[in-house]
């Protein structure tokens, strides 16, 4: 016992002197403090979501919304873009021209150097220079200085021309006044996205930039927006002109007619208006088509935006247009006898073969995140609904036989669905009757697929977090023992052999292969739950392999989902949040823990780790979880089974081939 004691002794002693090293080896020394554009360097997926393809041209975006926001206010009327052979990217307009006075704050410097080389600093937190713009924060133009290797800035204002040069967010010199330029009035920037920065992505792609300014010239009529480009830049001169004037007095109606080209439309006329500028909530732009020929995607198509910032992700402004198309149509139904067939009508049978337009302009738009991918305001579903419904209702009752052509439209698809629905009810229940389903199945209380879903779960202790956390009500759980067979690789025997399949292709009430039929999917939505570390997005590749070869129809209809659970818990005192990964966790903390008290950082090991409550908040429960949709692009088809079997199947040469292409471009976190 003694012995025992004094190792017991010893062990307290090394601890104590160890936790007081590492305490006298953090000081003030440790504590980095980044100054200027340092932190957009430093994190910048922070700024603009990354730093592939998609982020790069994202800087364009920012110099390129800039622009518009002039001519939304009624100061430009035009744009130029231009793409040069050395891969700069020059966007001028014919606006007022950043200030270039002093700035009262930083007297040494022009307000021109302010904006471009400080974080928030810029015209648009007030509504005195801008009633509406997409800057919110004060930080685009800054963060394309900042990860561009050049940038030129010239201002024509006051008969007087300006500039100033960058490189990397470092100024190379004071503003130079060039001498008098009578005829010539705003803004230019040119600049080169940086290498070190953005890799192989440092390259503009053309067809996306020519895409990107055709848009915006839709969604304000009246503005020119020029397009050129360096011929050798360009595969296809018919496709992506060298040269290009955009300009569309009809708006989102031109703009919806050339999407819908020559496809047979259920009305002649696009339904399209707009409200009246006067209002003081907002102002609203639609246009909205249905074709029985579809769109190729399972909820139609639909493009939404916010002071001509493209919202990819939707929002409520998109949730106002839904609800007024379905409460128009449902009141058409009811002034001519048709309401009891119309009761059904759901948002997404009205939708769901629509081509559809919404264009927003707020005073004050929020945005989740700086990409500004999806609106939030609350009440923008208000404004649109209330600036639609009247015009729509208007319309209908305007051209009686079309209305009633589009509701009978609407109709059959809400009984199409119903139908759907009835039909797989009742192949869910004899289902269930005739499976013997797996013992570690956890399996909902209702007997109907619709609204259904299943997680996946890796493990078991994860397995009983996520049966704790569940809705029993329409969320089975299916915990699988640690990773499953990778089919890419596997006999066809040994696939048949192996148990977690067979399990997961019960619980599912399916076969795989030639024998899956979707009819016979007991839930609606099947989604893998792993842990957020390495190992579980190696168990869920392979889970999508497995989908993927065995079960393709899950893809293509849009019924596989991954969850997102976070990594981090981030927390302030009473105020607790959620962060996915080290750049969301950078971003919150940046922007949304900036009172006074110590902020702690907790790290999830794995789901197993989270509290049931915990598991539900951030993963599981519908009104605040994330989910990945996983699809199939029928369009790059090849690409992605080429990918499949470099990266899962027999052939260890092609993944070492793969892994030396690549490994210049991954980021290690050390």
């Amino acid at each position: 016992m003694s012995n025992s004691n004094s190792q017991k002794q010893q062990n307290e002693l090394f601890s104590a002197q160890k936790r007081k090293a590492a305490e006298d080896s953090y000081s003030a020394k440790d504590i980095e403090v980044l100054e200027g554009l340092e932190p957009v360097r430093l994190r910048p997926g922070m700024y603009i979501g990354g730093v592939d393809a998609r982020a790069l041209h994202h800087l364009f975006a920012e110099v390129l919304d800039n622009s518009m926001d002039e001519a939304v206010a009624g100061h430009a009327t035009r744009i130029e873009v231009e793409l040069d052979i050395d891969g700069y990217l020059s966007v001028t307009d014919n606006g007022r021209g950043i200030p270039v006075d002093p700035h009262p704050k930083f007297k040494d410097k022009s307000a021109l150097e302010v904006i471009l080389s400080t974080l928030h600093a810029g015209g648009k937190f007030t509504s005195d220079a801008y009633a509406t713009s997409g800057g919110l924060h004060g930080v685009g133009i800054s963060v394309v200085n900042a990860l561009s290797d050049d940038l030129i800035v010239e201002v024509a204002r006051g008969k007087q021309l300006y500039r100033q040069t960058f490189k990397r967010g470092i100024t190379q010199g004071k503003l130079e006044e060039l001498g008098p330029t009578p005829n010539r009035r705003g803004t230019k920037i040119r600049f080169h996205p940086d290498a070190e920065i953005f890799g192989h992505n440092n390259v503009f792609k053309p067809a996306r930039l020519f895409q990107m300014a055709r848009a915006k010239a839709y969604l304000q009529p009246g503005v020119e927006i020029r397009w050129k480009c360096a011929p050798e830049l360009v595969e296809n001169l018919d496709t992506i002109p060298a040269e290009e004037v955009f300009l569309f007095p009809g708006g989102l109606s031109d703009f919806l007619k050339g999407t819908l080209g020559n496809k047979v439309t259920i009305t002649p006329e696009v339904f399209a208006g707009k409200s009246s500028q006067e209002t003081g909530h907002g102002r609203v732009e639609w246009a909205v088509s249905w074709s029985p020929e579809g769109f190729g995607e399972a909820d139609g198509y639909v493009k939404s935006y916010c002071n001509t910032i493209p919202t990819m992700n939707g929002g409520t402004h998109e949730q106002g247009l839904r609800a007024a198309l379905t409460k128009g149509l449902r009141a058409y139904a009811d002034i001519t006898n048709m309401g009891k067939k119309a009761a059904a009508i759901t948002p997404d049978d009205v939708m769901n073969t629509a081509a559809a337009l919404v264009s927003v302009f707020l005073k004050d738009p929020q945005f989740q995140g700086q990409t500004k991918d999806r609106l939030s305001n609350a009440d923008a579903t208000r404004i649109v609904e209330n600036a639609i419904r009247d015009p729509f209702d208007h319309w209908l009752v305007s051209s009686p036989k079309e209305a009633t052509k589009l509701l009978e439209w609407v109709i059959e698809k809400a009984d199409e669905r119903l139908r759907r629905k009835r039909a797989r009810d009742v192949s869910r229940k004899a289902a269930t009757r005739k499976l013997r389903l797996p013992g570690k199945l956890a399996d909902c209380s209702d007997k109907k697929a619709e609204n259904t879903e299943i997680f996946i779960v890796e493990g078991e202790s994860a397995g009983g977090s996520a049966k704790q956390a569940r809705n029993r009500k329409n969320q089975a759980i299916l915990p699988l023992k640690g990773k499953i067979l990778n089919v890419e690789s596997a006999t066809t025997e040994k696939i048949s052999r192996n148990a977690e399949i067979n399990d997961l292709s019960t619980a599912l009430g399916v076969g795989i292969g030639r024998k899956f039929d979707p009819d016979d999917l007991r839930y609606e939505r099947v989604i893998i739950m792993t842990d957020a570390d390495v190992d579980g997005a190696h168990i869920a590749a392979l889970l999508i392999t497995f989908f993927y070869r065995y079960m393709p129809t899950l893809l293509e209809e849009g019924r596989l989902y991954m969850a997102m659970p976070p990594l981090f818990r981030i927390t302030q005192g009473t105020k607790s949040m959620y962060a996915n990964d080290e750049e969301h966790k950078e971003r919150l903390i940046a922007t949304e823990f900036t009172g006074r008290g110590k902020i702690e950082i907790g790290r999830f090991k794995g789901l197993g780790e989270m509290m049931p409550a915990q598991l539900k908040v951030t993963t599981m429960d519908p009104k605040t979880r994330t989910l990945a949709r996983i699809t199939i692009d029928p369009d790059n088809r090849p690409t992605t089974e080429s990918l499949v079997e470099t990266l899962m199947g027999k052939r260890a040469d092609l993944r070492y081939q793969f892994i030396q292409d690549h490994a210049k471009f991954v980021d290690i976190d050390t």
